[in-house]
Parts: C-alpha cells; structure tokens; sequence
C-alpha cells in the first residue's frame, strides 16, 4: 500500500464523521490562537516599551535615588531622598564629568489642576526648560519657562493639550491662572499634543519649574531623578563612571554596594524591560500550553473510540494484505490531520486577534501600538499541532496496528 493510499484512507477516516471530527480539533484550536495571540501582543507590548525608552534618545542617562532593585523586598530603597542640591551642583561641574553634555533634575507626582469651576488630575512635572529638548516636547502656544523663572521660584506653569481643553475647553488658556495645591500658577504654554514619551503622557502634563515644585507643591528638598545627556553615544560608559565616581564622593561612600543611588542607561532599561516581557510572555504560553495537552488528550480518545468501531475494517484491510506499517501510517496520519486542521485554524484565529487587539489598542487607547505576528510564533504553532498529533496518535495507532486479522473479522 503506497503512501499516497494511506494518505487518501485516512482522510476518508476523519470526514466520515465531521462533527466529532470538529469538536475533537477544538481543543487544539483554542490552544494554538491563545500561543499565536499571547506571543504576538508580547512582541507589541515588548516593541512598544522600546520605543517610549528611544523616546529619551540613545545618549540619556538616568540617575535614580535609592539602592537599585535586587528583588521585590529592595522596592522600596527607590522611594529614596539620597539625590540633594549639593549632587547637582558637583554633577555640572566640568572637573568630576568632564563628558556631561547636559543634566536636568526632575521631581514629579500628581495633583488636581483648577480653574474657575473646572478641575482636572494631571501628573506635575517639576524641571527646568531642558525638559523640551530630552524629551523632543514642542509648545504649540506660548512659551517655556526660563532659567530665570528656575532661579526665581516663578509661579508659571505649561499645560499639556489635554489639560487645556479639560479646564479652558475652547477658550484662551496663555495667561490665565490655574490652581495647584492651593498655588495659582500662571499659563506661559500650551504644549503641543504629543501622547506619551518614556511612559510620560505630557498631553495630561503641568510643567513648572523644579524650585517652584519644590518649595511650594512637593514641600521637598531633594530630587526624584537626574537627567543626563553625555555628549557623544560613544562616551556614555566614561560619563556613568564619572557620576558614580563623583556621588560616591558626595556621600562619603567607599564600598559600591552601600550605594544610596543607581544609574541606568537606555541601554540598560531596554534590556531589563526586554527580560521581564520575555519571562511573562514565556508563562503565559505555557500556560496556554495546557490547553493543547487537554487537546492532544482528546484525541487520542477519539482515535481509540475509533480503532474500537473500525475493528472489523481493520482486519478486513489486514486480510486484504495490508500490513501493521500500513494500518499505525492510516491512523497517525488521522490524527496528525487533526491537528494540523487545528493548528491552521489556530493560527489565522490568532493572527485575527491580534490584528483586531492591536487596532483597539491604537485607535481606543491612543497607544503607539504596531501589529506584529512574530513567524517564530508562527513556526510554534505549526510544531507544536504536529507534535501533539504525533504524540497522542502513536498509541491509537499502534493499538489499531497490532489488532489480528482473524479476531478483528470476528468482532461484533
């Protein structure tokens, strides 16, 4: 019996009972979408957190107060009020980092904006003008703030585009005064929409000058980070050196493990980001995984109820001179076909969805969101459908296999 007959045979075989046929490649189905839509929304979300951190540019660096992170308990070292006037100050001297292009302090929270009747939740952010350029921010009305507005505690903020139409609606905004923690602060900017930037929306953004933050909305004298611009991508080690250096120096720290600070590079942040949502993408498939075992388990069952009502076909066949390679071909080839059904439908399901996801979320939630359909997802599904029918076809099969012509005749 030649390949091509078995091949014929075993179709005849899963088309002669189509509604069984249809339930028993649901499992495998609902298992290879839910592998196709987990990894392809993971390389979405993984694509897009990439993107918000080149938001800051290649040549940024942050300097965050607190022992860095080892583990969940070490959390809380970040909420830390280790960064003070005197790190920035010795940071801008050109003797301890001689590649420092540009820094910029920033501290940041949230607060209720109010005007007239109107109030609106917005995040403050509390800096001085560089802000514009690390973070590539246009105003659209108005202007920034100064250095001199910076020295002198202005009372001026620029309002993102949201806030604006939140608390001014359509009227004029520039020179009006807003209320934030009971501090009327006049409106010098509106800033240009432009969503979110490294996790920041500064559409739903107050921008004020870090001393005015300081003194009168945070009631702080500390930093909650340092932005820093090396001069050249290509000095960025030498100028994460020369700040560690320089901070040790301030805080009398000898030994780098009692470090009250951390310094992360782009870099950096992007690897570790890309770490965490290969770890969760990696869980979730497996426990999408699940699914297909309860699949591949279902038809091995369906294929045993079947070896069982086919028994006089089998001996028949085997009278006929087929052999035991023969009968185990005809029956795993039944059930990879089952699977290989599921797979496809898998796959083109899980492709849809996550079409359909990522359009959600780019026109619902205005995230910078791009489909992708990764082909090693692809090639998972593809695997994994023909790796669960081989697996659970070969005992059915070989139960079918080793079944005597004359006893199989006899069966009733």
């Amino acid at each position: 019996m030649t390949f091509k007959h078995s091949f014929t045979t075993a179709l005849k075989g899963v088309g002669t009972h189509k509604s069984r046929s249809a339930l028993t490649i649901l499992g495998i189905v609902i298992g290879i979408t839910s592998i196709i839509l987990i990894m392809s929304l993971g390389q979405g979300a993984q694509d897009l957190i990439l993107n918000q951190i080149q938001g800051m540019g290649s040549k940024t660096i942050v300097v965050i107060p607190g022992r860095e992170p080892k583990g969940p308990s070490d959390a809380a070292q970040v909420f830390s009020d280790s960064l003070k006037e005197r790190d920035l100050e010795a940071l801008k001297r050109k003797t301890n980092v001689p590649t420092l292009g540009a820094i910029m302090p920033l501290v940041f929270g949230g607060d209720t904006g109010i005007y007239g009747g109107e109030t609106y939740r917005l995040t403050i952010f509390g800096s001085t003008d560089l802000i514009a350029k690390i973070f590539d921010i246009a105003v659209s009305e108005g202007s920034f703030f100064t250095e001199e507005d910076v020295k002198g505690r202005a009372d001026v903020v620029v309002i993102g585009s949201k806030v604006k139409e939140e608390l001014f609606g359509s009227g004029e905004a520039l020179g009006k005064k807003i209320k934030i923690k009971n501090r009327s602060l006049r409106v010098v900017g509106v800033l240009a929409k432009k969503g979110q930037v490294s996790f920041f929306n500064f559409d739903e953004a107050a921008l004020i000058p870090y001393t005015t933050a300081q003194q009168y909305i945070f009631g702080i004298k500390y930093f909650h980070r340092f932005i820093v611009e090396a001069e050249e991508e290509a000095m960025i080690a030498q100028t994460v050196g020369d700040i560690e250096r320089t901070l040790r120096n301030e805080h009398d720290i000898t030994n780098p493990e009692k470090d009250d600070f951390f310094v992360e590079t782009q870099a950096d942040l992007a690897a570790r980001l890309s770490t965490v949502t290969d770890v969760l993408t990696l869980f979730l498939v497996s426990v999408a995984a699940i699914s297909l075992v309860v699949g591949g388990i279902g038809i091995m069952n369906i294929m045993l109820v079947s070896v069982t009502e086919r028994t006089r076909e089998i001996g028949l066949r085997k009278a006929l001179g087929a052999t035991d390679g023969n009968i185990l071909t005809q029956f795993l080839l039944e059930a990879i076909m089952l699977t290989g059904v599921g797979g496809a439908i898998g796959i083109m399901l899980g492709g849809a969805f996550s079409f359909a996801a990522s359009v959600v979320l780019t026109r619902v939630f205005e995230l910078a969101w791009v489909f992708t359909l990764p082909f090693s997802a692809v090639a998972i599904g593809v695997a994994v459908a023909t790796g669960v029918g081989l697996v659970f076809g070969i005992y059915p099969a070989r139960q079918a296999s080793r079944k005597s012509p004359m006893e199989a005749l006899r069966y009733e």
